[in-house]
């Protein structure tokens, strides 16, 4: 805690909390918060899904920037943002060097060397080029060119998470294809140069690799554990596929190798599932998903702040995307507004599934408190303290990240978290109970959302299940006696009540 709000605390203890007027705010969230929700390719179905996310995805190519030795040309770059902008969203960007079925993005320069060559192969079928990571120059120029980057967009509102990696999509594999570390596929000191470049290159702006960077077969984590301890995001190029979330599961292990925890320091995203084409048809159905649970539950699981759909718009309404785009990233509550003549007390609570990954402050009349909201965890709260005040007070969330049309919004002290609220189960009433083999047992929950109930015995076995919003009833006339688990999911929580059959 720094000096300064270490006096300002005191100053407001002295002068005593009565002499505070608690503040009422009735405002629910009506946006995706910026900086989260699920991602669109830029300029993708925009007159159809404009307000359904606040983020647009680009690949990048490095040869666009760079075809001479030395000489930067950003012009791409800066079309690229300025065209997300005017749509109000910022920016995902990716820049890779190998995609399937074209020519390396390796600049114009490295390719004329005499000592650069590149490997061509087939990959999905297609003839596929892949760079020559032997060369030294290629090695330099890749340093270098995130050193030029983040020169220059480190902290640029425009762009707001940038993902990086190598292989085919700079996914971090090359699963069908020539692959040779060290030469198709940089070599494993090289990568641990990279990240410790990228750790001390990047300040503001996070970057993210894919999780398949787990696999000792591509990187060095496994032999060096200490690059773990380097503050980069995850990003799943196959979200929410038929297996996953399911312990042992190849993605689900990936995540876990990375520590389910880093999401308190950086963020996580990804993409939906191409595995089948089921995958994308059905990954936002609600409430069952794709394979009986939604998105919200994953997307509370993982942390999730962005997530590439980019052909959501081809199955499901822009009302629906709206929606599960508001089940991502941060969401702040306000929980007490207290006020004076000359200064506020403002807790704020984040009921989100992820922290905000830049600096964000409360502000009283534009008056801005010391105490960032920056990586607040999801449950957590922090008190904010505001040199303004007054009888009629008007309290905002303010950052510099966002862009000029962008707000930040949040739940006010009157409402409660309807849109998403992790950390708090819904009362579950289950009756009679016990009961007598063959009656009647009716369920009762708080709120009116899509939920599953399932009915367990103690040996793990499903008796049976069923859809229902927030009450039902069963017959256990089917049922022995004796104990049974009663089981009820929704998209945010798992919650269980014992049943005696008598």
């Amino acid at each position: 805690m720094t000096f300064h709000l270490v006096v300002m605390l005191n100053l407001f203890a002295q002068t005593g909390r009565d002499e505070f007027k608690a503040i009422s705010i009735d405002k629910t969230p009506e946006h995706v918060q910026p900086m989260t929700g699920i991602v669109f390719w830029d300029g993708q179905y925009q007159n159809l899904i404009r307000e359904s996310t606040s983020l647009e995805y680009s690949y990048m190519l490095y040869s666009d920037v760079v075809k001479e030795k030395d000489v930067y040309d950003w012009s791409v770059v800066e079309e690229k943002l300025n065209d997300i902008v005017s749509r109000n969203h910022q920016a995902v960007f990716r820049f890779r060097f190998t995609y399937v079925g074209k020519e390396t993005a390796v600049p114009d320069y490295i390719k004329a060397l005499p000592d650069y060559h590149e490997t061509e192969g087939t990959s999905e079928g297609r003839k596929t080029w892949f760079p020559d990571w032997t060369n030294q120059e290629l090695k330099d120029f890749t340093l270098q060119f995130y050193s030029r980057f983040a020169e220059k967009y480190d902290n640029d509102p425009r762009i707001v998470f940038l993902e990086t990696g190598f292989g085919l999509w700079a996914e971090y594999h090359i699963y069908d294809g020539p692959f040779e570390l060290g030469v198709t596929f940089p070599s494993k000191e090289f990568q641990t140069a990279f990240f410790h470049h990228l750790d001390t290159t990047f300040e503001q702006l996070p970057f993210m690799i894919s999780i398949d960077a787990a696999s000792d077969k591509y990187s060095p984590f496994s032999e060096d554990p200490e690059l773990l301890n380097i503050h980069f995001g995850l990003f799943d190029d196959s979200f929410m596929h038929e297996e996953f979330g399911e312990p042992g599961e190849y993605n689900t292990e990936s995540w876990n190798f990375f520590d389910r925890n880093r999401f308190k320091l950086s963020p996580a995203g990804g993409e939906f599932s191409y595995y089948t084409d089921y995958d994308q048809q059905h990954v936002l159905d609600y409430p069952d998903g794709p394979y009986g649970k939604p998105f919200e539950y994953f997307a509370r699981d993982f942390h999730i702040t962005f997530i590439i759909g980019n052909d959501q718009a081809l199955y499901q309404t822009p009302e629906r995307i709206k929606k599960a785009s508001m089940a991502t990233g941060y969401l702040f509550k306000i929980s007490s507004f207290l006020s004076k003549q000359d200064s506020s007390l403002v807790t704020v609570k984040n009921v989100g599934v992820a922290p905000v990954y830049y600096d964000a402050y409360v502000a009283v009349d534009g008056v801005r408190s010391p105490v960032s909201l920056k990586l607040l965890e999801p449950g957590d709260s922090v008190l904010c303290p505001v040199s303004a005040g007054g009888d009629n007070p008007v309290l905002t969330i303010e950052s510099d990240r966002i862009l000029e049309n962008q707000e930040i919004e949040f739940l006010g002290t009157e409402n409660h978290t309807g849109i998403i609220n992790p950390h708090i189960k819904p009362r579950f009433e289950l009756y009679p109970n016990p009961v007598v083999k063959g009656e009647e047992v009716f369920v009762k929950t708080s709120d009116n959302t899509g939920k599953r109930l399932s009915v367990i015995d103690l040996k793990g076995k499903v008796a049976f299940t069923k859809n229902f919003n927030n009450q039902t009833s069963f017959k256990t006339g089917t049922l022995k006696k004796g104990i049974y688990i009663v089981l009820i999911e929704d998209s945010l929580n798992r919650y269980s009540r014992k049943l005696i059959i008598n």
